[in-house]
């Protein structure tokens, strides 16, 4: 029985465009997804989290020394000379901090899509320890030095340099520390090995009559040996002992060169990379490729 032409001559299937595949392996900045904003929760967005114009480059820059001066006056308050002498303006000082850093958290939850998820995130916890302990001193004494934990949010500088010479090269070194770990923890590995084997033989060399009472001991001199360090505390006494620390003392000389060797040549790889401070409208990711059209965190098209 003859098959039918309809069965003999199929209708070409046009293929489906495929989405730009993205790295699921980075978490994308959720609290930026959502809803668009109003014109002046955007516009305070923007001199906030951004620094690609004037008013957001100089709010950074305002931040930032004012973070500096306030952990400086804190660390001021502690010397006893100087806190006995102006330590009431310290104090005016520290609350006119708070007051503006409690204004900032207030404008940064203001302005972003989804206000809890910043809440949680990382920086958003750092922004609430930051002015916390001034609250919690009216009720609890010594909370003050909590308040070094906004030495934290000057991590933050490096959203002022936008600048592909500053913050490409600290992408760049993350990216190399993260090909290297598995290298680095094999490195890491052999050292532990290394450190067990020189204990082990100066415990039996040395003893207990030396101050090498245990392998645990042992092993925390050959630590210290091979890394350099050198505190004095323990120290061989026999011909044997010392011979066996000289090759340990040499062999550590050359383990320091091993680690910079393999970060070296990941960092090398990142180097040949051409990537742009471009920001996803989205989720706000940067680190693209300069030929991108699309972000590789969230799959939105770059504008």
């Amino acid at each position: 029985m003859a098959k039918s032409t309809s069965s003999q001559y199929k209708t070409p299937q046009t293929k489906k465009a495929k989405p730009p595949k993205t790295q699921q392996n980075k978490p994308v900045k959720v609290f930026m997804q959502g809803e668009p904003l109003s014109p002046w929760r955007e516009h305070i967005h923007e001199i906030i989290f951004e620094a690609d114009t004037p008013a957001g480059k100089l709010f950074d820059i305002a931040l930032i020394v004012t973070i500096i001066i306030s952990v400086l006056a804190v660390m001021l308050s502690s010397v006893e000379s100087i806190n006995k002498e102006y330590g009431q303006w310290l104090t005016y000082s520290e609350w006119a901090f708070t007051v503006l850093f409690s204004l900032e958290y207030i404008l940064r939850v203001i302005c972003v899509r989804r206000p809890w998820l910043y809440i949680k995130s990382f920086f958003g916890i750092v922004d609430l320890l930051s002015i916390l302990p001034s609250y919690i001193a009216l009720f609890f004494a010594g909370a003050q030095t909590m308040m070094v934990i906004r030495a934290l949010r000057v991590l933050r500088i490096f959203r002022i340099f936008k600048l592909g010479e500053y913050l490409g090269e600290a992408h760049a070194l993350i990216r190399a520390m993260r090909a290297s770990r598995t290298k680095i923890f094999i490195f890491l590995y052999t050292v532990f090995i290394f450190v067990i084997i020189f204990g082990s033989a100066m415990y039996l060399v040395e003893g207990s009559e030396n101050g090498f009472s245990s392998i645990p001991k042992s092993i925390y001199w050959a630590i210290v040996t091979l890394t350099t360090v050198g505190y004095g505390d323990l120290a061989p006494h026999t011909s044997l002992g010392q011979m066996l620390a000289s090759a340990v003392m040499i062999m550590g000389y050359a383990i320091i060169a091993v680690p910079t060797g393999i970060y070296t040549a990941e960092l090398a790889k990142e180097y040949k990379r051409d990537v742009t401070n471009i920001a996803c409208q989205n989720c706000g990711e940067e680190g693209h490729d300069s030929d991108a059209k699309f972000c590789k965190y969230c799959g939105c098209c770059l504008e």
